[in-house]
């Protein structure tokens, strides 16, 4: 029984204070309600619907932004005239955005790369001299991508020639070596202004280097006896492709003490100068149509244009892409 009144006991505690909470949580929400906001008497004391907030939001005046004065008419600014290209009948070409850009500053890689004439490139290389303050007589070079491939998986070996300038640009002479051992040939070739002239005794002096010439030449009765310096002189070993072996010793010396030696390098790139930038451009052209001729005659007839992309360029300037065909055609016609 003890046990039992304690239980009715607890139970009658708990409901007193259930009573007393609700008690005051009623007089809170009375509270909150008598601040102004709208009553709803459907609705018990404590359980306002949520859209009360929304309500009083709604009853509340809108909030209007303050205009903003106007500003002062701005003065007209003067447009300068776009460049007009005529593109009619043209697609736009593939990965570029036009053919020609409309205003004086543009990225390169928008547009196609421009292709000069031998002869505008030449005056636009003496116009950046002058811009840049350059030296006037900086070397000019020349570029060239060769074309080596020939019918049936065949290749034109890369090749090494000379070449003489009508207007050379060297000052010295160069060093040059005749092989012979007629008296008569070697009387010639001393006349002739070689370094060196001698038959199988410069075979050792070679070897050890003490004699060193820029060009070996030969009369042909002297290559047999000329196999030990094959390893040692390499491309400048006499082949009579090179012009480097004949019977013509003052023509072979004329043409190597002043002539220009340029190679293929990297399989299909001739990179050599022409000439400097002090020189008339009808000069200029003259040493490059030269190269040019040369350049291609060591290509076979009916086989194709050799020269795939010519660049043109001085010592200090951008490199200028020019069309060497136009050279190569005014050759033939004359």
């Amino acid at each position: 029984m003890l046990f039992g009144s304690g239980r009715v006991r607890s139970r009658t505690n708990m409901a007193a204070c259930s009573r007393t909470a609700w008690k005051v949580v009623a007089g809170c929400g009375r509270r909150l309600l008598e601040g102004g906001s709208p009553t709803y008497a459907s609705f018990p004391a404590g359980c306002l619907p949520a859209r009360s907030l929304a309500a009083a939001a709604a009853a509340a005046p809108a909030f209007k932004p303050r205009k903003k004065g106007k500003k002062e008419e701005a003065e007209p600014k003067v447009k300068k005239e776009p460049r007009v290209i005529n593109d009619e009948g043209r697609h736009k070409p593939y990965g570029r955005t036009a053919w020609a850009p409309v205003d004086d500053v543009y990225i390169l890689r928008y547009y196609p790369r421009i292709v000069h004439s031998a002869s505008d490139a030449v005056d636009l290389l003496k116009k950046y001299q002058v811009l840049d303050f350059t030296a006037h007589n900086q070397p000019v070079y020349v570029d060239l991508k060769l074309d080596m491939q020939l019918e049936k998986k065949k290749k034109i070996s890369p090749f090494v020639s000379t070449v003489h300038l009508p207007h050379p640009f060297k000052t010295e002479t160069s060093k040059v070596v005749v092989f012979t051992e007629d008296p008569h040939q070697a009387t010639v070739a001393k006349e002739g202004g070689a370094a060196f002239v001698g038959g199988a005794e410069l075979i050792q002096p070679i070897l050890d280097e003490e004699v060193v010439a820029d060009f070996y030449v030969a009369v042909p009765e002297m290559l047999a006896k000329l196999v030990p310096l094959k390893n040692k002189l390499r491309k400048k070993f006499p082949k009579s492709n090179r012009g480097s072996v004949g019977v013509d010793i003052t023509k072979m010396l004329e043409r190597f003490r002043t002539g220009h030696e340029y190679a293929v390098e990297s399989e299909c790139y001739v990179r050599t100068q022409i000439a400097t930038l002090d020189f008339p451009k009808e000069h200029i052209l003259a040493n490059l149509q030269t190269v040019l001729l040369d350049v291609c005659s060591h290509r076979p007839a009916d086989t194709g244009v050799l020269v795939q992309r010519a660049i043109m360029a001085s010592h200090s300037s951008e490199a200028l892409w020019f069309n060497s065909e136009e050279l190569l055609a005014t050759s033939g016609d004359e």
